[in-house]
């Protein structure tokens, strides 16, 4: 009993430290991306470089020169009531 208890600590630790890992990497990734972007560096060859999908690495480092879009919603007016 004592044994699995060790055994299920150790591994919740192993995957915390796992996961912490992961995170300060993908952190890493994502600023290297935005940088690489700002180097004139598309996002169709990030993705090669990554192995990533296109659409994520545009998503996470958008192109800076790029215009910001504006949404507009346009909503219809309330009916006239008789």
């Amino acid at each position: 009993m004592e044994e699995i208890r060790d055994r299920v600590q150790a591994a919740a630790k192993k995957r915390a430290r796992a996961k912490d890992a992961f995170t300060r990497a993908d952190a890493e990734l994502r600023d290297l991306l935005v940088t690489a972007r700002t180097e004139d560096i598309g996002p169709s060859e990030l993705a090669r470089l990554t192995g990533l999908t296109r659409e994520w690495v545009a998503k996470i480092a958008p192109d800076p020169d790029a215009p910001k879009r504006k949404i507009r919603i346009v909503r219809k007016k309330p009916a006239a009531e008789d």
